[in-house]
């Protein structure tokens, strides 16, 4: 890069999975003296932006090259926004699991500029980048705090709220709080201890945007659309044939503003048409061979058409064994894998399924989620298990050759529903496939289940489809209904559990988790923040 300040220009897009080596590169550039430190972004703190909150996300490139980057969250200030405040607090120690779409402030963590492209606009392109968003999602301000660059210099002289002061009445200059001022923001006030820091002793200047297009009746509750594919099984020629049916049905979905795409439990098998098999048990291994291909497919989708696709379940090798694996695809390129935890006879006889683990709650940008694969549904432990991981929505793909078969699902499923006080949303395939053996006739009738409640609709049912008919099932879901049910309902299981009597245990392996030593300081020492970069927090 070079060291020119001739014009540039600046291009800034949204953060992608793929960015993370090079955004952890960046930030070590922009501070070397603290990555001597190991004080830098960890690639576990970017991969949790992404997963939790990936259109708050920037980078900023000159001539195809990242030359900075922005962190933003949206936070629930509580009914003074104002007040003081750390930056461990404020962003949970850098990991962003604080996140909240439906409050009124959006926050800016960090911004980072490779030290070469300094000069070159790259910070206020990214400032602008988040005036924008922060119009688009409606909300009410931008907060974000910076450490008093200049502070140390003038500490003998003056108070920090007077060194802020006459930073911005123009008579002294701060690297930091000038830049801000520049961007149009205000200085509300200065926060004592909000970052580890010798340059500003520690403290941080509150800077403040107001949406100047805010409108409060726009906030509105908080909605995702569920749109679940009630799929068709037919003969396919090649694989590429297969891919185009399951783009259709995405496209489709996301002409609908579809924020979750569930396709059925093994809509994948249709793939065995255009193979001959000895055995089911063959077959499935055969099916085996597909895996990474579908799951770059769905991922691929994913990112493509910006929506959340859960696969269904697949057969995949896992070792020595052969597992039922669905795919949870978010929009940012992330992959979640969910094993299936139990087996039915029938599986583990004809096929030679084994069980799996573990049991995520995955942070999609819309809602918590879980996945319950078809017979999963019918124990009520592993749905207990994700509601009290803080999912607000069960997808249930499923995979029933007739209607006993559907009915045990489906009445499960609404139990969960109501036991939990969660969304279930159900999806499966229909059709017929006659060269497959063992999987020759399906029957299927996709449905969005709710709690039962005033809130919620009459029977239980958000939506259902015509049973055995080639659909696509949308359906708006409240999840403001859902937490209200939760604390005010008619009915409160969640609150009355009776745990004096009646506890669960669990002995599921957890996903695993990155070291300490390979994240940085804001991973192991969480009550402190790295330092802010000069051109804004």
């Amino acid at each position: 890069m070079s060291k020119s300040k001739s014009p540039a220009v600046v291009k800034v897009r949204r953060a992608t999975r793929t960015d993370i080596p090079d955004l952890v590169e960046l930030n070590i550039a922009a501070y070397p003296n603290l990555a001597e430190d190991n004080i830098v972004w960890g690639e576990s703190h970017l991969a949790s932006h992404l997963r939790i909150f990936p259109q708050g996300q920037f980078v900023a490139e000159v001539k195809g090259r990242i030359v900075g980057a922005a962190s933003t969250l949206v936070v629930n200030m509580g009914p003074d926004a104002l007040r003081n405040h750390t930056w461990s607090g404020v962003t949970d120690s850098g990991y962003f699991t604080n996140h909240d779409i439906a409050a009124d402030t959006l926050y800016g963590a960090d911004v980072y500029v490779h030290p070469d492209a300094r000069g070159l606009g790259v910070g206020a392109a990214l400032y602008d980048a988040r005036r924008k968003l922060c119009r688009k999602l409606n909300k009410r301000r931008i907060l974000a705090g910076g450490r008093l660059w200049n502070y140390r210099e003038h500490a003998d002289k003056f108070s920090p709220q007077e060194y802020a002061e006459l930073v911005a009445a123009g008579e002294m200059r701060d690297l930091v709080l000038s830049f801000q001022l520049r961007e149009g923001f205000q200085l509300r006030r200065v926060m004592p201890n909000y970052l580890q820091d010798p340059n500003s002793r520690n403290h941080a200047s509150l800077i403040e945007w107001l949406n100047p297009d805010y409108n409060p009746e726009k906030s509105g509750a908080r909605k995702v659309r569920v749109a679940c594919v009630q799929y068709q099984m037919r003969e396919v020629t090649s694989f590429e044939e297969f891919a185009r049916q399951v783009n259709y049905f995405v496209d489709v979905a996301a002409d609908s503003d579809a924020d979750f795409v569930l396709f059925p439990e093994l809509f994948s098998v249709q793939l065995l048409s255009m193979t001959k098999t000895k055995s089911p048990r063959e077959g499935m291994r055969q099916l085996a061979k597909y895996a990474p291909r579908l799951v770059k497919l769905m991922s691929k989708l994913a990112v493509q058409y910006g929506v959340t696709l859960i696969s269904g379940g697949h057969p995949t090798k896992v070792g020595r064994e052969l597992r039922n694996v669905a795919s949870i695809c978010l929009p940012d390129g992330s992959v979640t894998e969910q094993h299936k935890l139990h087996i039915t006879p029938n599986e583990r006889k004809w096929w030679g399924i084994s069980g799996g683990h573990p049991l995520p709650v995955i942070e999609a940008p819309n809602a918590k989620v879980g996945v319950l694969i078809c017979y999963d549904s019918e124990f009520p432990e592993a749905a207990r298990y994700l509601a009290d991981q803080g999912a607000e929505i069960i997808f249930v793909p499923f995979c029933t050759n007739d209607r006993q078969g559907y009915l045990r699902v489906r009445t499960c499923s609404a139990a969960r529903a109501v036991e939990n006080q969660v969304y279930v949303a159900l999806a499966g395939n229909v059709g017929n496939l006659p060269d497959v053996e063992n999987m020759d006739v399906q029957y299927g009738q996709a449905a969005i289940l709710t709690p039962s409640d005033f809130m919620f609709a009459r029977d239980g049912i958000a939506a259902e489809a015509d049973s055995n008919e080639e659909t696509v099932l949308i359906c708006d879901l409240d999840l403001d209904d859902l937490h209200e049910a939760r604390a005010l309902g008619t009915v409160t299981p969640r609150l009355d559990r009776r745990e004096d009597l009646f506890q669960m245990q669990t002995h599921l392996v957890p996903l695993p988790a990155a070291q300490p030593d390979a994240i940085g300081p804001l991973g192991s020492q969480r009550d402190w923040s790295r330092e802010q970069n000069p051109e804004g927090g």
